[in-house]
C-alpha cells in the first residue's frame, strides 16, 4: 500500500512528537541510571573501607564509624534516588584537619595492599571549612582512592591555606609496581570492591562537591604523576 503525500504530511507531527518523547524518556532513563551508579558508588566506597579492616590491618574506632556514618548517608542517598524524596542539608563549619586524618586512615590499609605509601602534610593550621561533612568526606575519599587505583608509589595529601581558601592536594609518583605475587589475591579483592568499572563517578562527584561548596576541583597529570587539587571556602576567616 503506497501513502498518500497529504497522509504523510498529516502523520508527521505524530511521529515526531513520539520521536521526541522517546528521546526525552531515553534522556531521563540514562540520567537515572548514572544517579543510580552514583549512588552506588558512594556506598560501595566505605563499606571498601570496613572490608579492609581487621587483624592484621587494625584501624582507629574512629575511622571505622566514620566509614559507618557514609555508608549510611550513601544508602540515604540511594534510598532517595529509587524511591523519591527531598535530600537533607548538614552544612556547617567543619574543622578541616579531622577530616583529612580520618580518610588517610580509612585508605592507608588500602594503599598497602597496592604497594603503595600514603601520608598527611598539614600546613593549614586550625583551617576550618564550611559544609556537609559527609560530602567533603566522600571527596577526599574519592581522590585518595583514585590515586591508589591509577597511581602511586608514593601518595602524599597536602593541606595549605591560600587566601580565603583551604587546598588540599593529593600527589602520586606516578605508576606504581605490580604488587608482589601474594598480595595480589588481596588487590584484586579490593579492585573488584572499589568498583574500577564505573570509573569517572569518583572525579565527577568531587568536582559536583567542588561546585556545591563554592570551591574548585583541578586535575593535573604528567609523566611524573598525577596532582588532584581540591579547594573549599574557609569558614569565618579561619586559616594559618
Amino acid at each position: 500500500m503506497t501513502l498518500e503525500l497529504a497522509e504523510v504530511v498529516s502523520a508527521w507531527p505524530l511521529a515526531a512528537s513520539l520521536v521526541v518523547a522517546m528521546a526525552a524518556r531515553g534522556l531521563h532513563e540514562g540520567r537515572r541510571r548514572t544517579a543510580l551508579n552514583e549512588a552506588l558508588h558512594e556506598l560501595r566506597r566505605p563499606l571498601q573501607a570496613l572490608a579492609l579492616v581487621g587483624p592484621a590491618a587494625p584501624a582507629e574506632p574512629a575511622v571505622v564509624q566514620g566509614s559507618v556514618q557514609l555508608a549510611a548517608v550513601a544508602l540515604e542517598r540511594l534510598e532517595r534516588e529509587i524511591n523519591g524524596g527531598p535530600g537533607v542539608s548538614r552544612r556547617a563549619p567543619l574543622p578541616a584537619r579531622p577530616l583529612l586524618v580520618a580518610a588517610v586512615g580509612r585508605w592507608k590499609a588500602r594503599a598497602a595492599l597496592a604497594g603503595a605509601s600514603l601520608s598527611l602534610r598539614w600546613e593549614a593550621g586550625e583551617a576550618i571549612v564550611a559544609g556537609d561533612r559527609c560530602t567533603v568526606a566522600q571527596a577526599l575519599d574519592n581522590l585518595i582512592v583514585n590515586a591508589i587505583e591509577h597511581g602511586g608509589p608514593e601518595i602524599v595529601v597536602s593541606a595549605q591555606t591560600c587566601p580565603g581558601r583551604l587546598r588540599v592536594s593529593v600527589t602520586d609518583s606516578g605508576r606504581r609496581p605490580r604488587p608482589e605475587p601474594r598480595r595480589r589475591g588481596a588487590a584484586r579483592m579490593a579492585a573488584r570492591l572499589s568498583g574500577r568499572r564505573l570509573h569517572g563517578h569518583g572525579l565527577r562527584l568531587v568536582r559536583r562537591a567542588a561546585a556545591a561548596h563554592g570551591g574548585e576541583f583541578r586535575l593535573h597529570a604528567s609523566g611524573r604523576g598525577a596532582m588532584a587539587v581540591f579547594e573549599l571556602p574557609l569558614a569565618g576567616g579561619s586559616g594559618a
